[in-house]
């Protein structure tokens, strides 16, 4: 009966060291952890904050984004506006400025995302008149000249009035795309 015990307690021994050892690893792994990486505090704020973009080809400025305050968040790498405003001013296309209570910017910054209060205000060129867009959220897609969303959205021209829920505006191409519950009321245009 000794015998038995002797060969089992190296067994016991070795199973008890083994469930310590992925214990401690598991404890450890989960403390490690840097303390900036357990909260979503941020670790810079920048106070009239202000970024441009230029074209690739002639250097020309393309458009610029600013806002009262960006706060920078560490565990995300995300980044938080307070009343950002994004003004766009391509070559050859009527200069176009979003502004909104609050936004955000994607990882790599080639999504900007505006919430509450959110206007669209496209200057007239040529062919296009004024126009006017308000909603709640918007998502400007920098990389396609893609401005969308999918919450209720009201736009005004100067003898056009359109709502709908669900948008998307190409600015390349100065098109825009209602998606549901369209209504619209269309006005003949003034002589001048």
């Amino acid at each position: 009966m000794r015998l038995s015990q002797a060969r089992l307690f190296p067994l016991i021994l070795l199973s008890t060291l083994a469930g310590l050892t992925f214990w401690l690893e598991h404890m450890v792994r989960d403390e490690y952890v840097h303390p900036s990486l357990r909260r979503h505090d941020p670790d810079y704020v920048v106070e009239q904050f202000t970024i441009s973009n230029y074209t690739a080809e002639q250097g020309t400025l393309e458009s610029t984004l600013s806002a009262r305050k960006m706060l920078h968040y560490p565990d995300d790498d995300s980044s938080d506006l307070l009343q950002p405003r994004l003004v766009q001013t391509k070559p050859d296309h009527p200069r176009m400025t979003l502004t909104a209570d609050r936004g955000a910017l994607s990882q790599d910054g080639a999504d900007t995302f505006l919430y509450d209060n959110v206007h669209m205000h496209r200057e007239p060129a040529p062919e296009l008149a004024e126009m006017h867009l308000t909603t709640s959220v918007l998502h400007i897609v920098r990389d396609r000249s893609i401005i969308r969303t999918d919450q209720d959205v009201e736009m005004r021209e100067e003898t056009r009035q359109m709502t709908g829920r669900g948008m998307e505006y190409h600015s390349e191409t100065e098109q825009l795309f209602l998606r549901e519950n369209v209504r619209g009321t269309f006005a003949p245009k003034k002589a001048r």
